[in-house]
Formats: C-alpha cells, structure tokens, sequence
C-alpha cells in the first residue's frame, strides 16, 4: 500500500518567513465606512469640521496674541493648546479627506509611521498643558496673593518646554517600539488614521514588550496628568467653598468652568475608547468612537472659551472691529 504524502509542517511566524517583510510597503486604511453612498457624506462632514477647528483655534490664537489684556499664564496656555488641537487634528484629517477624495485608501510605511508619531505628540501636549492650565487655575483661586510670583514667565515657559519635551520623548518612544515589529505583507487598518493600537494588532512578531511598554507609557502621559488635575480641583472645591459669599464662589467657579468642560470631554471621550472591550476595537467601532476626541473635542474647544469666557468674547469683538474698521 503506497504510502501517502507527508504534511509540510506548518510555517513558523518570524521575521524571515515568506510571508512577512520587516518594513511594508503601505498600509490600508479602511476608515469609518466602505460604503460608496456614504463617502461624499463622510467627505463633506469632515471637511466642515476640520475648517470649523481650524478657524475656530486660529481666532482664539490671534485674540490672545493681539489683545494685551489677555497677555496672562492662562490664556498663555489656551493659545498653546488651540494651535495644538490645529496640530492634532491636522495629522488626521487631511490625510482622511484626500483617500476618501481620490478613492485610494494606501498610506505608506513611512507615512503611517510619521502620522502616528505625530499624533501622539500632539496627544501627549494636549494632556500636559491641560494639567498646567488646572495647576494655573488652583494657584489663582488657592494662592491668589502669590500667583503672579508662583507664575511668572519663566515658570510658564518651562512648563509649556517641559509639555512638549515629555510628549515628544513619548511619541519617539514608540515609535521606535513598531520599527522593531514586522508586519504581514497584506496589511489593513480599521481605522482613518494609524493607530498605535491598531498597528500593533496587526503585527506578525511578538507584540509584548510594546503592549508593557504602552501601559507603563500611559501612567506617565495619562494617569499622572490626570491625576494632577483631580488634585488641582480637589483643592480648588475645597477653598471655593470657604467662601462666605455666592457671588464670590460663582466667581470662582466660573473662571474654571471652561477648563472643566475640556478636560471632561477630552478624557472622557480618550479613555472611553482606549478602555472599552477588545470585541469593540476588532469590530472597528473603535474608528467611529476616536472621531470625538480626534475631532469633535478640538473644534469644541474654541466654541467652549468662547462661549463661556467674557475675556475671550470681547477680545474677539475687538479683533472683529478691527479687522472691519477701513483704514
């Protein structure tokens, strides 16, 4: 009896198998839908809003820069976080509008690499200048007669130094974490942009080091951050309620509100997506989840301060007036 053929033996997944190649050439990036009809509404959608943040943020940024009287640590801070939220938004959504406008999905290695890494830069500032923005407002309402001493110029400009340093140290970090990674030769992201996430599930080799490398990265650039800002109010409620009159705590209150509302959306809307249940990033409803905090909460921003500040509102008006008054 002849004697049937042996089975190969089933391929090893490494670095070197036929399969795979260390650097693909591109990515897939699905986005939100592969639905046609939807497209020019996906188009239309993202284009108004990215023009709204980018104008929105623009206005905030050039009512700060040209009204002196707003020449103080917090709208230091909220102008830095406007032309942020211009940056974070713009390693996105650009590159979403253009696949979506000429039908061709293909990012390449190197972009994809270069759009993650930015985005978690502009991620990682928002973070920590949202802190500093909550540690201004508890020297301002805790320590009133020392806040110009305890935030002075130079003290302001290390903090927005040191934001930026951490956040890009960050995005570097891993960045340098997914080059080591080799990936499949067919490669398809469920998502508009490259994921950190994503990227990493899609890897062939093993993804350990940089699963343990992100969770102790987001104690750093998350929990900590986080953690001041709970702090910072934590002490901020507790003073406000020692004073005696409604008008003064209203006043206190109000000067925070703003601040309040942005943190609440942005970490809300962050950390809903990045907690939810690994049956939810597989299905790619994860996409659909990171639009808020990717692009509803930036072009919030501005509508919140502006809506919710009286110092941000007459500066615009006087920006306005300005720019209407014929020379």
């Amino acid at each position: 009896m002849e004697k049937p053929p042996s089975q190969p033996p089933p391929r090893l997944t490494s670095d070197l198998a036929p399969g795979n190649q260390t650097h693909p050439t591109a990515f897939i990036l699905l986005g939100l839908s592969e639905e046609a009809s939807l497209q020019p509404l996906l188009f239309g959608a993202f284009l108004s809003t990215y023009l709204v943040t980018f104008t929105g943020n623009l206005l905030i940024i050039l009512a700060i820069v040209t009204d002196p009287r707003l020449h103080t640590p917090m709208y230091f801070f909220l102008a830095n976080l406007s032309f942020a939220d211009i940056c974070f938004t713009s390693t996105t959504v650009p590159k979403m509008l253009l696949n979506i406008q000429t039908q061709n999905k293909a990012i390449t290695y190197a972009g994809c690499l270069s759009q993650m890494f930015f985005f978690l830069l502009f991620a990682g500032v928002d973070t920590f200048l949202l802190t500093a923005m909550a540690y201004d407002r508890f020297v301002a309402i805790c320590h009133p007669l020392h806040y110009m001493v305890i935030m002075n110029p130079q003290f302001c400009s290390l903090l927005l130094l040191a934001s930026w340093v951490l956040s890009l140290l960050h995005a570097l970090l891993h960045s340098l974490m997914v080059l080591r990674l080799s990936f499949c030769s067919q490669q398809q992201i469920p998502h508009f942009f490259c994921d950190l996430d994503q990227m990493i599930q899609l890897a062939c080799s093993d993804t350990f080091l940089n699963e343990l490398v992100i969770y102790l990265a987001a104690g750093v650039v998350v929990l900590i951050p986080l953690s001041g800002i709970l702090y910072s109010y934590s002490k901020i409620v507790s003073s406000v309620l020692k004073i005696s009159s409604a008008s003064g705590r209203y006043k206190a209150f109000s000067t925070c509100g703003s601040h309040l509302s942005v943190v609440s959306l942005f970490y809300g809307t962050a950390l809903g997506v990045y907690f939810s249940s690994d049956a939810t990033h597989e299905s790619g409803d994860s996409a659909v989840a990171s639009v808020m905090y990717t692009v509803v909460t930036p072009m919030l921003n501005p509508f919140i301060y502006s809506l919710r500040n009286k110092d941000i509102k007459q500066a615009l008006g006087r920006l306005f007036s300005c720019r209407a008054t014929p020379t």
